[in-house]
């Protein structure tokens, strides 16, 4: 395959994914070049940006709670509403509770973070597909179904990117629609590819742009939109629960009423649980199990499933943000507020003030790490600075558990997020925190009723399969598994005796499984059902052998989300 002649594109600015941060990134830069060349039509410029977009469709892969912070918006498109951005309700009344095993307990205030007053209801979807339309109607190139699987250098400097060749078959070879990836060359490659950047993750490491920072941790979010009878629920309605029904993890829920009486119903788990059995899917079927959700959910039918991860870490686990030819915005650079749930508005921005650092380089013809490190310092004085560094120490604390965690969470509310000492180290990676069935469960493991699904009725309740179907996963099963197994006689001999092939549990679509070994009489080895994969990257992070590497599939395939 090295012999394969690619065509090579030359541009100004290749961005690398179609979402929120991306495409922000790409119409704020457009915007600023048409006031330049309004403002000096002697010096017109005419760069060519281009955004790649591994989805079929920009907004397919798109998901979040989602309560967005309009800010960043508001900036980029001041009259976005009148445009037609579709939002979907004002936040209109919030509530927070505790649930017990089959009761509930009210906050009798609103604890700060939970506080939604001014924030928007927005489906991610359908608000990136709306972006990607603007983007196009500017003149960007926006190319969905285009897959960037390596990015090019010369010396340290990154130079552009190639993209997924396409039409292989199983074993690698090019069957007869095969298309060959191309080269695309750039002065400025911004990395917008979301959470666990499979691109950048390499880049990362071979410029160590970790060094010093805290380790990348996550959260697993799972959620389902449900549609309720008439008059279920007022849209704009925000609930957030704890409790039930977590006991060896720490998370929470969120529930959004949306319009024509749907819902959204999510709940978000840490991966640094010490739980080998963790089933986030499984968590959110119990969830619908307790009175109070029951009675708000009565007659209701699942119509929409999904689950992505997002970074938790915050400020202290943000990577070095620029180096030559290179920015990173977005979740790729772990810019999500956890305590919040609040991360649109930081991509946006992070990408917005990105496609500014890039316009600044373009003017001067210097794309050097000295050039680019403007952006860093423009970071520093927005609102991803402000959020991010008034909850650094959020994840450090709460991975104790929410009661023990509560004490020092007060002292961070008051001191804005120092808390009894400043920086607060993160020990472990979530792949190093998992413990032996054994220890977690006793004897009875997987058969204890903690870890029962509830029974499907394919109305309320879904098995994990039934669910992956509502996300419109689709990849071709003859291409090549992009899920990297690096050795599987770990699988087989050290990881399901002790702790039962966490990955079997953990994944949100049923990818891994453990099946009979014919060539070995009582004994199991993994089998990976890689066209339904949702592309959360679970597998990559919370492998408590690291055996797993998620690559990206080809371009096109996937989830295929339409209101999540």
């Amino acid at each position: 395959m090295d012999s394969i002649q690619r065509e090579e594109m030359e541009v100004d600015v290749v961005i690398v994914g179609g979402g929120s941060a991306g495409l922000s990134a790409a119409i704020r830069l457009q915007q600023l070049v048409n006031e330049h060349n309004e403002k000096n039509p002697d010096s017109a410029m005419e760069p060519m940006i281009v955004v790649l977009e591994k989805a079929s469709e920009v907004g397919a892969h798109s998901l979040s709670g989602a309560v967005m912070n309009p800010c960043a918006l508001k900036e980029l498109i001041p009259d976005y509403e009148e445009q037609g951005c579709p939002i979907l309700s004002d936040v209109k009344k919030e509530a927070v509770y505790y649930l017990g095993e089959d009761f509930k307990v009210k906050s009798p205030i609103v604890p700060p973070p939970f506080k939604n007053h001014g924030n928007k209801i927005v489906s991610l979807s359908q608000m990136t597909r709306w972006l990607g339309s603007k983007a196009e109607e500017m003149g960007i190139h926006v190319f969905a179904g285009f897959s960037a699987v390596e990015t090019l250098f010369d010396g340290d400097k990154v130079v552009g990117v190639r993209t997924g060749d396409r039409g292989l078959d199983k074993d690698g070879n090019p069957k007869e629609n095969f298309e060959a990836g191309m080269i695309i060359k750039a002065g400025v490659t911004i990395f917008a590819d979301g959470t666990r950047s499979p691109l950048f993750k390499r880049v990362s490491e071979k410029l160590n742009l970790r060094e010093g920072k805290n380790p990348e941790v996550f959260e697993l979010g799972v959620k389902e939109v449900i549609q309720l009878p008439k008059g279920g629920i007022e849209a704009g309605t925000v609930i957030h629960t704890m409790g039930f029904p977590l006991n060896k993890g720490v998370g929470g829920t969120f529930i959004y009423g949306l319009p024509d009486d749907q819902v959204v119903v999510g709940l978000c788990v840490y991966l640094d649980t010490s739980d080998p059995l963790l089933d986030v899917h499984r968590e959110l079927q119990k969830l619908k199990t307790h009175p109070f959700m029951r009675d708000l959910l009565k007659d209701g039918q699942v119509i929409g499933y999904g689950g992505k991860t997002l970074p938790a870490g915050g400020w202290y686990s943000m990577p070095k943000l620029y180096s030559a030819g290179m920015l990173v915005s977005g979740d790729a650079a772990s810019m999500v507020d956890v305590k919040k749930l609040k991360g649109i508005h930081l991509a946006m921005k992070s990408g917005m003030l990105a496609a500014e650092t890039s316009f600044e380089a373009m003017k001067k013809g210097d794309f050097s790490e000295e050039s680019l490190s403007s952006y860093a310092e423009k970071i520093e004085q927005s609102v991803v600075k402000d959020d991010l560094w008034a909850t650094r120490n959020f994840h450090q604390t709460i991975s104790k558990g929410i009661f023990l965690a509560a004490p020092e969470m007060m002292i961070q509310e008051v001191t804005g997020g120092r808390g009894l000492w400043d920086k607060m180290p993160i020990l472990h990676k979530d792949s190093e925190t998992t413990k032996s069935v054994l220890d977690i469960w006793g004897a009875e493991g997987v058969d204890h009723k903690d870890n029962q699904l509830p029974e499907p009725d394919n109305k309320l309740f879904y098995d994990k399969l039934s669910s992956v179907y509502m996300t419109g996963t689709m990849h071709d099963e003859d291409s090549p598994n992009h899920l990297k197994l690096q050795d599987g006689n770990v699988c087989q001999d050290v990881c399901y005796p002790k702790y039962k092939s966490p990955c079997n549990h953990f994944c949100p679509a049923s990818v891994y499984e453990m099946i009979e070994d014919e060539n070995k009489e009582g004994s199991k080895k993994l089998q990976i059902n890689y066209t339904n994969c949702i592309h959360c990257q679970t597998c990559d992070i919370k492998c408590p052998f690291n055996n797993i590497d998620w690559t990206l599939p080809e371009a096109g395939g996937g989830p295929n989300y339409q209101q999540m």
